[in-house]
């Protein structure tokens, strides 16, 4: 029972020195900060399934952060680096697609969907409405005195 719990305290004393430090980015001055805190916002990670490159935490996350800095550094705009890491990783990448032919589907789809749902259940409801039988009087309906 000691042997295990001293192996285990062990363990937990050099798991620290295992894990890979968070060291932050090194940036020039204010402005670039906030131009990379954008970029990495409006990127996402291609690894995780919803995080941006800022959120995550996983390795390639962290070397696409590096990445954009570095493009950043060598004078590429926001929208040649987002077209190049489109070209490496495909449109993925991008938080916000854009809207063009190729993802007309992915913006306009789930309104088709909802817009052909609304179609079927008006149909159904006057189809079902039309074969109630019209014999009953109105005047039945009301609560005369």
């Amino acid at each position: 029972m000691i042997r295990r719990l001293s192996a285990l305290l062990l363990l937990l004393a050099l798991l620290p020195q295992s894990l890979p430090a968070l060291e932050p980015m090194p940036f020039r001055d204010a402005a670039e900060e906030a131009r990379f805190r954008a970029l990495a916002h409006e990127l996402r990670c291609v690894m995780c399934q919803n995080q941006s490159l800022a959120d995550s935490n996983a390795q390639i996350a962290r070397d696409l952060r590096e990445l954009v800095l570095e493009l950043m550094r060598k004078g590429m705009t926001d929208t040649e680096i987002k077209a190049h890491l489109v070209d490496r990783y495909s449109e993925f990448v991008l938080y916000r697609t854009p809207v063009e032919p190729a993802t007309w589907l992915l913006w306009f789809g789930p309104g088709l969907v909802l817009l052909i749902g609304a179609t079927v259940v008006i149909i159904i409801v006057r189809r079902r409405a039309s074969q109630l039988p019209n014999d009953t009087d109105p005047s039945e309906l009301r609560d005369e005195p």
